[in-house]
Formats: structure tokens, C-alpha cells, sequence
């Protein structure tokens, strides 16, 4: 007996090792989710919003290495998808989303619900296709799949209602033929990129996730040319622990050691990097760039010699025509700086330590006195941590507080939304590490306001009874973009968050709820959360007046932030 569309689709999945599918169940996936049911592969992991669904898919991608897969089915189902999918688009993460359609004589006659998925995808997707027909498969489901796989992004493949139970007339087994190609640039551009950086006296590093697997490469790179290494914020798993060459990062979440060692060499070697930052690349500087996709080499800084290449198979050619630099002052300047503000930042993390304010100013935050210092918060987790647990972090304040005092050491991993920067990603996420590592202790950096808006998955957690680990930093406040309106002068508008407790919410919801409150309850509270079986939501209520100083602050920004803060403490209205 034939197959039929949704059977072929289902052991596909099985034959590619998927172990889950996330999604809402609905009329045009019922076939899908009716194989899914009665077949030994993939588990069906029912979301309660399809956004999560994308997220945890992209997710369980990001860690495993392979492809990950979300269902949506017609019209708003297949649209909540499109954020989760963006995110992983934009981390060049392979993911499958298979989203439901009309029957197939509606298509195009304004049907309920109807909406255009090869027009609705076509931005995020780099394969998109309707099936029309059972003759179609598995050949759109191999194209597919190689596409996601190949070209590191989504593929969406849309399947009418009426298809999915529909037998092939001509059934073949799937074929994937998935290996990639490790490429390595030709001698000509190895010898000119050799020539420049055998001529510079002052080499920084700026290492990206790309350089990842090539991490014994990198470090004999740092230490033949005496070379700081600053790392972007993916490639803090891999780089950071153990390095006695990483000088942290840059940008607005980085650090002046950092900027001072981009700034004070006389070249740059960028490793598998897309860092989007323009302003904080180092000026009249000679660069080299090595990176898989040739359409990244330059489009950030202007690059001297770009080497399109495998970053480990590129190094292992380069590296034998490279001259020690046997002047190291530039790396110890720059790892001396670094120690210093790393001591500092220590001090800011004791829960016990306080800002000294005079004034109205210091009247306008006393009733911030007992509030966690989320500094302190995000270094207690770093501490209680197992070494080889896996974070997540929500975009914005969670982020600078994972990337300054969560180090990545041993086997640690870590996933945000770092490349689209969405709101609500770290929950979602750490769902599908959860499921993807279940031995793993999976930790959430959440922020109040990225929790609460998808806040509902709290449930999927508690169906599938996963031991995630949720970490709200919770100042009541859009933390990052009241930073970005105090920063230019404006005062704080439209960022208050009138939050429960997210505790009790939690307990409501059957999950373990833990509340803190007291500084002087942090640790212990830390601890319990960690130790504890089973799902857990850390509600923290941390100072929402910290600020991260960037590492290049301008006095245009101290300004700003000045003239807001009287703005903010005078009353009435400001024009």
C-alpha cells in the first residue's frame, strides 16, 4: 500500500533523526499530527502559541546541529510562525516549517482564512514551495531540507488540507544528500593576507561564532601573534573559558579593554564574524576577513584581503606562513585592562554593595535600597551553574547582564535572539534545549517584559513536566529601552510594566514559584531555584536604575543621561 503525503513527511522526519516537532494542532495539519500519533518518530510537542513553537524549534537547531521543525497550520496559525522564523533565519539556523493551506480548489478564491504562505515567507525562507500534488513527494521534501540544511536558513512547505491524506501514485524512499563542503581559500590570497599581517606589529582579534569549531587553530593564531582576542557575544561559548587571550566584548554589552585593544592595533583579523556594530570597528586599521559566505567579507569595515574559507581549514593553511611577534606588549596591555575592569565588575556584583547618590537623585531611588542589584543576580547564577548548562537570555538587559558576569566555561552553551533581537525568546528557547538536553540543567535569563508576552508556554513547560530553570529580572521596566531614551536626554515614557507576581503565577500555574526580594535572600534563593526538581520560576526583583555602561561612553551620552534623570525627578510634564 502507497504512502500518503503526510506519511512520507512524518518518516522523513524519523529517517532525519528529528525527535520533536513543535507546533498547534489544527484541520489542515490533522493528517501531519494523525502520522506524528501513530508513528515511532518525532514526539509532538503541542505549544500554546506558535511563535514558542518557532523559537523552540530554532533552538533545538542551534544546539544540535541539525534541522529542527515547527508546523502551522492555515492562516493565523502559519502567521505566528513567522517571528520564531525570523530569528532563526537570522541566526542561520537550518529550521523546517511545514504550515497548512485551503483545500486546493480554494486556492486563490479569498477562502476563510486563506493567506499566501509562498508570499508571506518569502523574505525569511530560503525554500519555499505549495504541494499541488502526491506526485510532488518526497521531491519538495528533499529540496527542502537540503536547502535548510545547506544554506543554514528556513525552508516552509505548504500542504493543502486536502493533500495531506492523499497516497502517492509512485512511492520512493527519501534521499538527502546533506554533506557540506569545507572549503579553504587558494595560495595567492593566503600569501596576501600572510604579507600584511606578518607586517603588522599590533594584530587584534575579533572572533566570531564561525571560528567555533576551530577553537585550538584560533588560540595557536593568538599566541603566534601575541594577539588580544575580542570575542562577539556567540562566541562566548567556545572562546571564554580557558582563553588566556579573550578580552571580552565590544559594542554597547562590551567592555573599554576590549574597544582599547580593537582601537590600539594597526590590524584586524576578523574570524567567522558578521559583527553588525560599524561604529565600534577600529579606523585606518589594515583587515583581514575570513568567512565561509563571501558575500560577508566587507560589508561591515572595509577589508584589505577577504578569505573565503572554513575558518579551521583556513588557519591550518596560514598559519605556517606567519612570523611570530615576539613584542607581546600589546596582548598584556590589553589583558591588563581587562583583569581591571573585570575586578570592578566584581564589585558591582556583591549583593551588599551601593551606589552613592546626593540630592534629589539620591531621594528619587531610595525606595530602591532593598532591590536586588541584578548584577548580583546574573553572578550568583554564573556560580551555582553546572558546567555544562545550557542559557538562554531574552534581548535587552538580560543579555548585558548574561554576556558581563555569565562566563561560559567548561561545556557550557548558550542561545538568544541575538541576531534579530526579538522580545520573549528565552522561555521558548530554553523549552526546546530543554527537550533537546533533558539531563542538561536548561536556565532562562528572562526579562519581565519578554516572560509576560508569550507568557502562556509556562503551561507547554508544565505538560511536558521539564525542568527549566526560569530567571525573571524583573525591574518592572523595558529596561534597555528606557537606557536608550535616558542615554540621548529623553525621560523615561512608556516603559513601566504594572507586573504580578510571577512567583505566584507560577505556582498557580503548577509549576514551583520562588519570589526574592531582599538582597540578603539572593543566594540562598539562587540555590533553592537550581536544586530544586522539576520546573522552576526565579522572580527577582532587581533595581531597575543600573545602568551598563558601554565600553566607549560618550559625553553626549553621560549628558543625556543627566539632563533626563532631572527631567524624570521634576514634576509635570517636560516639552
Amino acid at each position: 500500500m502507497a504512502r500518503t503525503v503526510a506519511r512520507v513527511i512524518v518518516d522523513a522526519l524519523e529517517e532525519l533523526g528529528v525527535q520533536h516537532v513543535f507546533g498547534v494542532v489544527g484541520d489542515a495539519l490533522n493528517p501531519l499530527t494523525e502520522a506524528i500519533r501513530t508513528s515511532d518518530g518525532p514526539q509532538w510537542i503541542g505549544c500554546r502559541h506558535e511563535e514558542a513553537a518557532a523559537f523552540a524549534a530554532g533552538a533545538q537547531s542551534q544546539l544540535s546541529g541539525t534541522i529542527g521543525v515547527c508546523m502551522g497550520t492555515v492562516g493565523p496559525g502559519s502567521v505566528h510562525l513567522l517571528n520564531g522564523l525570523y530569528d532563526a533565519a537570522k541566526s542561520h539556523a537550518p529550521v523546517l516549517a511545514i504550515c497548512g493551506q485551503v483545500p486546493l480548489a480554494e486556492i486563490g478564491s479569498d477562502y476563510f482564512q486563506e493567506v499566501d504562505n509562498d508570499l508571506l515567507f518569502r523574505d525569511v525562507a530560503v525554500y519555499r514551495a505549495t504541494v499541488t500534488s502526491p506526485e510532488q513527494m518526497p521531491r519538495l521534501l528533499e529540496s527542502a531540507v537540503r536547502a535548510a540544511v545547506t544554506r543554514g536558513g528556513v525552508a516552509v512547505l505548504t500542504v493543502p488540507g486536502d493533500l495531506g491524506d492523499r497516497e502517492l501514485s509512485e512511492d520512493r524512499p527519501t534521499r538527502f544528500a546533506l554533506d557540506r563542503a569545507v572549503t579553504r581559500p587558494d595560495e595567492p590570497a593566503l600569501l596576501r593576507a600572510a604579507e600584511l599581517l606578518n607586517r603588522a606589529s599590533r594584530v587584534t582579534l575579533l572572533v566570531g561564532q564561525g571560528a567555533r569549531g576551530a577553537r585550538a587553530e584560533v588560540l595557536e593564531l593568538a599566541e603566534l601573534l601575541a594577539s588580544p582576542m575580542v570575542l562577539t557575544l556567540k562566541a562566548k561559548e567556545g572562546f571564554e573559558g580557558d582563553n588566556p587571550f579573550q578580552v571580552g566584548q565590544s559594542g554597547l554589552i562590551g567592555n573599554p579593554a576590549a574597544v582599547h585593544a580593537l582601537d590600539s592595533g594597526d590590524a584586524l583579523l576578523m574570524l567567522g564574524t558578521d559583527f553588525p556594530y560599524r561604529e565600534w570597528y577600529p579606523r585606518d586599521v589594515e583587515v583581514v576577513q575570513i568567512d565561509t559566505r563571501e558575500d560577508h567579507l566587507g560589508r561591515r569595515t572595509p577589508v584589505d584581503v577577504g578569505l573565503a574559507g572554513d575558518v579551521g581549514a583556513t588557519l591550518r593553511a596560514l598559519l605556517p606562513l606567519l612570523e611570530p611577534v615576539p613584542d607581546r606588549a600589546h596582548l598584556e596591555d590589553a589583558r591588563q585592562r581587562f583583569v581591571r575592569w573585570q575586578e570592578g565588575q566584581q564589585r558591582l556584583a556583591d549583593p551588599a554593595h551601593e551606589r552613592r547618590w546626593s540630592g534629589r537623585l539620591r531621594a528619587a531611588v531610595d525606595n530602591r535600597d532593598h532591590e536586588v542589584r541584578p548584577e548580583a543576580l546574573a553572578a550568583a547564577i554564573d556560580a551555582y551553574a553546572d558546567d555544562d548548562a545550557v542559557f538562554t537570555s531574552d534581548t535587552g538587559m538580560a543579555t548585558v547582564w548574561l554576556s558581563r558576569f555569565v562566563t561560559m566555561r567548561a561545556d557550557r552553551r548558550v542561545i538568544g535572539s541575538y541576531n534579530l533581537g526579538s522580545m520573549a525568546n528565552a522561555m521558548p528557547q530554553a523549552l526546546g534545549a530543554q527537550l533537546w538536553a533533558p539531563e542538561r540543567q536548561v536556565i532562562a535569563l528572562c526579562g519581565d517584559g519578554g516572560l509576560s508576552m508569550l507568557l502562556g508556554d509556562l503551561m507547554t513547560i508544565r505538560t511536558h513536566r521539564l525542568p527549566v530553570k526560569l530567571v525573571v529580572f524583573d525591574n518592572r521596566r523595558l529596561g534597555m529601552v528606557k537606557l536608550e531614551q535616558e542615554q540621548t536626554g529623553l525621560p523615561e515614557f512608556g516603559t513601566e510594566l504594572d507586573n504580578p507576581d510571577f512567583a505566584a503565577v507560577a505556582t498557580a500555574l503548577g509549576l514551583t514559584g520562588i519570589r526574592i526580594t531582599d538582597p540578603a535572600d539572593l543566594h540562598d534563593g539562587v540555590r533553592r531555584a537550581l536544586d530544586t526538581p522539576g520546573p522552576v520560576v526565579l522572580d527577582v526583583l532587581t533595581n531597575p536604575e543600573e545602568v551598563a555602561v558601554p565600553g566607549r561612553p560618550t559625553a553626549s551620552q553621560g549628558w543625556g543621561f543627566a539632563v533626563a534623570k532631572v527631567k524624570e525627578i521634576l514634576p509635570g510634564r517636560q516639552s
